[in-house]
């Protein structure tokens, strides 16, 4: 049965790979079934109490919110194992592929790691900590969001004959970066700062309510 052309259509969340010096794309990855769930905090980033003791200060906003935000995600091959002859792939490695893929936002290449051993080899004497490139999460046209990885977990849940992983659970945990991390002239931070402002667009949208919607007359 085909899809109507009414039918709204599914936009996937993802992530988005950036060289952070060119800002161009390296990679684009997309979740094969949304999230049912994402979880966010947001932690205000506060000036320290300058009077000491247990007297409360003015709240004064150092920076933006520390903000985090965790989610799973499903990855299954079970679909592509039923027509073996179209996903070769699928029937030769399972989802070890796509797992590939999101592992590798948490580690340096192999090409980084043999380049830095070179460096120590030739008696470098200062050798640069790895770049690790821009992380984007995409999750609609409103939220594009400069990321770090801060924890990723994989649960592999089911194995074909050959022990190669066809479904699995995928755990994500992203701390937001900001201008305070990336600087306002940089790509994320431009691209941190749209995301604020359309925040701020979204705020706007809700109906101004009353005093007496809280049962009081005014605050005079």
């Amino acid at each position: 049965m085909g899809t109507s052309p009414q039918s709204p259509k599914l936009v996937k969340g993802g992530l988005v790979v950036v060289d952070p010096a060119s800002a161009q794309v390296l990679r684009v990855v997309s979740l094969q079934y949304n999230a049912d769930t994402l979880t966010r905090k947001l932690q205000p980033q506060e000036a320290g109490g300058e009077g000491g003791g247990n007297r409360a200060e003015p709240t004064r906003f150092k920076g933006p919110a520390v903000e985090t935000i965790s989610f799973d995600a499903d990855i299954d091959a079970t679909d592509q194992l039923e027509f073996p002859e179209q996903n070769a792939n699928a029937t030769a490695f399972g989802i070890g592929p796509q797992l590939a893929v999101l592992e590798a936002l948490s580690q340096p290449t192999s090409a980084q790691l043999q380049r830095v051993d070179s460096q120590a080899g030739s008696g470098t004497l200062e050798i640069a900590p790895m770049l690790a490139p821009l992380l984007l999460f995409v999750w609609g046209k409103t939220r594009i969001i400069p990321v770090k990885l801060t924890d990723f977990s994989i649960t592999e849940e089911a194995f074909d004959p050959s022990l190669n992983p066809i479904r699995a659970k995928v755990s994500f945990s992203l701390r937001v970066l900001t201008v305070d991390d990336l600087g306002f002239a940089s790509k994320g931070g431009a691209l941190f700062m749209t995301y604020l402002q359309g925040k701020e667009r979204l705020a706007g949208k809700v109906q101004p309510v009353s005093f007496a919607t809280l049962g009081i007359g005014g605050i005079a």
